[in-house]
């Protein structure tokens, strides 16, 4: 069984449901994440260059291990079309032994 702090759930911003499900595809197909859940459309209100910004963004939660996570962080920083794309990455403090073991297994380089 793998300790769940090398697991790690990833928060992510997309400006559509397309660029979501393009750059999803692409994580899980290169092994970075184990999936990648695309939540759907929210409002976001953020600053951006001394301006107030309320726009549309679609959610979408990541899972990986702490090893992958430099080379998946270069990656969406590649794919993602914002100039300063959200990725803020948690532990995981707990959760079902065979889920993570399964997001380990997914993520494996060798």
């Amino acid at each position: 069984m793998n300790e769940p702090t090398e697991i790690l759930g990833v928060y992510l911003t997309f400006p559509d449901d397309e660029t979501a499900d393009r750059i999803a595809r692409e994580l899980v197909d290169s092994r970075l994440v184990a999936c990648v859940n695309v939540l759907g459309t929210g409002r976001s209100v953020y600053r951006w260059q001394d301006e107030t910004v309320t726009g549309p963004e679609v959610f979408a939660w990541a899972k990986t291990t702490r090893s992958r996570y430099a080379e998946l962080e270069a990656k969406l920083s590649e794919l993602h079309p914002f100039e300063v794309p959200c990725i803020v990455a948690y532990p995981v403090r707990a959760g079902l032994p065979a889920y993570l073991d399964w997001v380990v297994e997914e993520t494996a380089t060798g």
